[in-house]
C-alpha cells in the first residue's frame, strides 16, 4: 500500500425532483483521480460549489460514489466503510457536529464512546488534545456558550482524538483568530511529520501554499490542476507582478498604467504618505521602463519583479476554466 488515500475516477451525480415531478441531475464530481501519500498535507482547493466537500463526505463515508473508487489505507470507503472510519478523523467547521448542553470535555468523552476507545486511555488522551487545542481552561463549561472560535478548535480535538492515520480537515481555520489559526498551522506539519496524512480544503492561499506538499484545484467537478505549490504557480499561473514603492500620491495617473499592454490589473494602497502599487500582467511582459515614464523615475523608492502568489496563480487558473479557454 504505496497511498494513505486513492481516488480513481470518482463522480458523484445529486437526483432531485421539481415541483413538477421531473427528475433534475448535478453531476458534482465528473471523474476525479488523485492520490495522496502517507504523512503528507495534501491540498484540495476551488470555488464554492466545485465538488471538494462532495469529495471529502465520500472520503469520510458520509456520502457513496455514483462511479469509480475512493481507497483510504487500503478499505474502499463504499464497500467497507466500518474499515475505513477506523482509519480517519474528520475534522468540519462551525456548530454541525457539537452538543450545547455538554461541556467540552463531555463532548470528547462521547466521541471517544462512539469510536470504542478503550476507556483506561481515553481520560489522559482527552487531556492531550485539549492542551493542543488550548482550551483546558474552557474544558468544563457548557459549549453552547462558546465562541465560534472556541467551537472550532474542539472540532479540531474531535478530530485527531482517536489518534486517526488520515485526518480530513474541511476548512479548519474558519472561525479561528489569527493566534489559534496560527496554532493550527503549527500543528499540522507536526502531524504529518509524525505520520499523520491531512487532506486539507480551504479558501486561503496562503495557508494551502505554506503548509500542502501537494495540491489540486478542482472546478465544476474536475481537476483542473495539480503538482506541488511551487509547480502550479511556475506551470499553470499566466501573469507575473511587480512591487512598487512610490515616493508621493501618484492615484492621478493609475489609469495610464491600466492602458498598457499585457497589463491585468494595477492595486494601489496608501500607508501614510507612501504609496504602495501591484502590477500585475501576463507573464514574461517587461514593462518596466513604460511604467518609469508613466510615474516618474524620481517618485518610484522600490521597483521589483516577483513570482505570482498561489493565490494569484488559482484566480489565473479558475479564470481560465470559467471563460471555457
Amino acid at each position: 500500500m504505496s497511498f494513505a488515500v486513492e481516488c480513481v475516477d470518482l463522480e458523484r451525480v445529486y437526483s432531485t425532483k421539481s415541483l413538477l415531478g421531473k427528475n433534475k441531475e448535478t453531476k458534482a464530481l465528473r471523474g476525479i483521480s488523485f492520490s495522496v501519500g502517507k504523512g503528507t498535507v495534501f491540498g484540495l482547493l476551488g470555488p464554492n460549489g466545485s465538488g471538494k466537500t462532495t469529495t471529502m463526505r465520500i472520503l469520510s463515508t458520509l456520502l457513496t460514489p455514483t462511479a469509480g473508487k475512493a481507497i483510504v489505507m487500503g478499505s474502499d470507503c463504499a464497500q467497507k466503510p466500518s474499515d475505513v472510519r477506523r482509519h480517519i478523523g474528520l475534522i468540519l467547521g462551525g456548530d454541525r457536529g457539537l452538543y450545547g448542553r455538554l461541556t467540552g470535555r463531555e463532548n470528547l468523552k462521547y466521541f471517544a464512546a462512539l469510536r470504542n476507545m478503550p476507556s483506561a486511555e481515553t481520560a489522559k488522551r482527552i487531556d492531550e488534545v485539549l492542551k493542543q487545542v488550548d482550551l483546558v481552561e474552557a474544558a468544563d463549561i457548557k459549549t453552547e456558550s462558546y465562541s465560534k472560535g472556541m467551537k472550532q478548535r474542539l472540532h479540531i480535538a474531535r478530530g485527531i482524538l482517536s489518534n486517526p492515520d488520515v485526518i480530513l480537515m474541511d476548512e479548519p481555520t474558519i472561525g479561528l483568530d489569527p493566534e489559534g489559526a496560527h496554532e493550527l498551522r503549527v500543528l499540522i506539519p507536526h502531524l504529518a511529520e509524525s505520520g499523520k496524512t491531512i487532506i486539507l480544503t480551504t479558501h486561503y492561499m496562503s495557508e494551502a501554499d505554506e503548509l500542502s506538499d501537494n495540491i489540486a484545484i478542482i472546478n465544476k467537478g474536475i481537476i483542473i490542476a495539480s503538482g506541488t505549490p511551487s509547480e502550479v504557480k511556475k506551470n499553470f499561473s499566466k501573469t507575473s507582478a511587480m512591487e512598487m514603492i512610490l515616493r508621493r500620491d501618484m492615484t492621478k495617473v493609475l489609469h495610464e498604467l491600466q492602458q498598457l499592454p499585457d497589463m491585468h490589473n494595477v492595486i494601489s494602497v496608501t500607508d501614510g504618505p507612501v504609496q504602495k502599487l501591484t502590477l500585475h500582467m501576463s507573464s514574461g511582459a517587461d514593462i518596466r521602463d513604460a511604467v518609469r515614464r508613466i510615474l516618474g523615475a524620481e517618485n518610484i523608492e522600490y521597483m521589483a519583479m516577483r513570482d505570482s502568489t498561489l493565490e494569484e496563480a488559482y484566480l489565473s487558473i479558475v479564470g481560465k476554466a470559467e471563460s471555457g479557454q
